[in-house]
């Protein structure tokens, strides 16, 4: 709309606006006036222009548009939210914190690791002396057995060389007594005679006492006669072969 256009329409609130700032013209002129007659020296003659206020055009407001019609709006992905960057000292912290934690959890793990190995250590250490104590006592079983074997040998070693030595000894004592038996005649068979003869270690004999006869009184008492004339005995070669009672034996017909 044009200038022209407004001004041929009368605005209702001009009027009213021109009344008002006349007044309060007004007003000052008479504050002013009255102001100076209260003061002793008359001050000088002020001059008071006034002018009229420029017509007040109201603006009419544009028609409204007609509303348009709304867009589809496209919904946006959430953006990430930057992380915010920790202060230096806080960081520093954190860091010396974490670089904490895991050398606490490597001290940890080569703990585990240690005590691992010191028990399998101590398990194969335990193993060890077992095997070495089961070698040992095997062979201290063997060396016992062949120790035994060896005694037992030796032993039985030493009892036959006792036993022929003995057999010796009683041989030579038999011997002589069987040469000084004088064997009676019509003895059938070869009947045997056992007696029992105790004597001192130099040979004499204490007694004589037949423990089985023969069956034939006369070649008992032909037997115990040799035997108390062969006094002293034979002796034996070494001083423990000595028996102070012996058991001799005698048949009439021997070939030694």
């Amino acid at each position: 709309m044009s200038a022209a256009a407004i001004a041929a329409y009368p605005d209702p609130g001009r009027i009213e606006s021109a009344v008002l700032a006349a007044l309060v013209h007004l007003v000052l002129f008479a504050l002013l006036f009255f102001g100076v007659q209260w003061q002793s020296n008359r001050p000088e003659a002020v001059t008071v222009e006034l002018w009229d206020l420029p017509p007040v055009v109201a603006e009419i407001p544009p028609l409204p548009a007609p509303p348009a019609e709304p867009l589809p709006v496209k919904a946006e992905e959430p953006k990430p939210v930057p992380k915010a960057e920790p202060k230096p000292d806080i960081a520093l912290k954190e860091k010396l914190e974490k670089k904490k934690q895991e050398e606490l959890k490597a001290r940890e793990e080569q703990q585990k690791q240690d005590e691992a190995k010191r028990r399998t250590a101590e398990r194969e250490k335990s193993l060890r002396e077992q095997r070495e104590g089961l070698r040992k006592e095997a062979e201290s079983l063997q060396a016992q057995r062949e120790a035994a074997n060896e005694q037992a040998r030796l032993d039985a070693a030493r009892a036959t060389a006792r036993a022929r030595a003995i057999n010796d000894y009683v041989g030579r004592i038999r011997s002589k007594i069987r040469s000084n038996i004088a064997v009676p005649d019509g003895i059938a068979g070869n009947p045997e005679a056992v007696f029992d003869v105790v004597q001192l270690p130099g040979g004499d004999i204490l007694s004589v006492k037949l423990r089985k006869t023969s069956g034939h009184a006369a070649y008992d008492a032909a037997v115990e006669r040799a035997i108390l004339k062969s006094s002293p005995l034979p002796k034996p070669g070494e001083p423990g072969l000595y028996q102070r009672e012996l058991e001799l034996k005698f048949r009439p017909h021997e070939s030694h």
